[in-house]
C-alpha cells in the first residue's frame, strides 16, 4: 500500500510538471503582441519615408513633363501669327513656370521631411532591434525552463516502473481507472475526520471503521476515490522497519 501513495505521489509531481509544460509557453504571447507592435511601428516609420521618396520622384517627374512643354510651346511661338494665340500661349507657360515652381517647393519640403524620416527609421531600426533582442533572450529563458519541466517530468516517470512492478495488479487497476475518471489531482486521500478528503462527503459509519482498523484503501461511495487513515500506514511502516532490525 506504501508503494502505491508513493506511485501516487510520483504521478502527482509529473501531472504538476506536464501542467507546467502547457502553461510555460503560454508566456511568450504577451511577447508575440510586442513583437507584432515593434514590427509595425517600424514598418510604418518604413513607410513613411517610402511614402515621400515616391512624392520625391513624382514632383520631380512633374516638373521634368512640365519642362519639357514648355520648351515645345516655345517652339510653337515662332509659327503663330495671330497676337490672341500667341498671347494665350504666353499665359500657359507662365502658368507652366508657377507649377514648377510650386512643385520645386515642395521637393525642398520633402527634402528637409527626409532627412528627419530617415533619423527617425534609424533611431527606431535601433531601439526596435535591441527591444528584440531582449525579447529573444527572455523567450530562450523560457524555452530553457520547458526544457527543464520536461527533463523533470520524464525522470518521474522513469521512476513509475519499478513501483509498478510490486503493487498488487488489482488495486493498482483501481488505481489507474480513478485516476483516468478524475483527469487531474489525487485518487487516494486520506480520511478526514468522517469524510473523504477528496469530495468532503461524510462516508458510511461502517466504512470509517473499516478505514480506521486496517492499513487498506476503502473506496468513498460518492467520488469513488480511494479513502486510508494515515496513521495506520504509519504504523505499518514503523513495524516494518523494526522487523527488518
Amino acid at each position: 500500500m506504501k508503494n502505491l501513495l508513493k506511485l501516487q505521489e510520483l504521478d502527482l509531481k509529473v501531472e504538476k510538471l506536464r501542467s507546467r509544460e502547457t502553461e510555460i509557453p503560454k508566456q511568450k504571447n504577451k511577447f508575440d503582441i510586442h513583437k507584432k507592435r515593434l514590427n509595425d511601428e517600424l514598418q510604418s516609420s518604413e513607410q513613411r519615408l517610402k511614402k515621400l521618396q515616391l512624392e520625391q520622384r513624382d514632383c520631380e517627374g512633374e516638373i521634368a513633363a512640365k519642362q519639357d512643354e514648355i520648351k515645345r510651346k516655345d517652339g510653337q511661338l515662332l509659327a503663330v501669327k495671330k497676337n490672341e494665340e500667341y498671347q494665350a500661349l504666353l499665359h500657359e507657360m507662365e502658368m507652366l513656370k508657377k507649377q514648377i515652381s510650386a512643385r520645386e517647393e515642395r521637393v525642398i519640403a520633402i527634402l528637409m521631411e527626409l532627412d528627419d524620416a530617415k533619423s527617425v527609421l534609424e533611431e527606431d531600426r535601433k531601439r526596435i532591434s535591441a527591444e528584440l533582442a531582449e525579447i529573444d533572450a527572455e523567450c530562450a529563458r523560457i524555452d530553457e525552463e520547458l526544457a527543464v519541466a520536461i527533463a523533470e517530468r520524464k525522470a518521474f516517470e522513469a521512476q513509475r516502473a519499478p513501483l509498478i512492478a510490486v503493487i498488487d495488479p488489482g488495486i493498482l487497476s483501481k488505481y489507474e481507472r480513478i485516476r483516468k475518471s478524475k483527469k487531474t489531482g489525487p485518487a487516494i486521500v486520506p480520511l478526514q475526520g468522517e469524510s473523504c478528503s477528496g469530495c468532503f462527503m461524510t462516508i458510511t459509519a461502517q466504512n470509517v471503521n473499516e478505514i480506521l482498523a486496517g492499513d487498506k484503501f476503502i473506496p468513498c461511495h460518492h467520488c469513488g476515490r480511494l479513502v486510508y487513515h494515515p496513521p495506520k500506514f504509519q504504523e505499518a511502516a514503523a513495524e516494518a522497519l523494526e522487523g527488518g532490525r
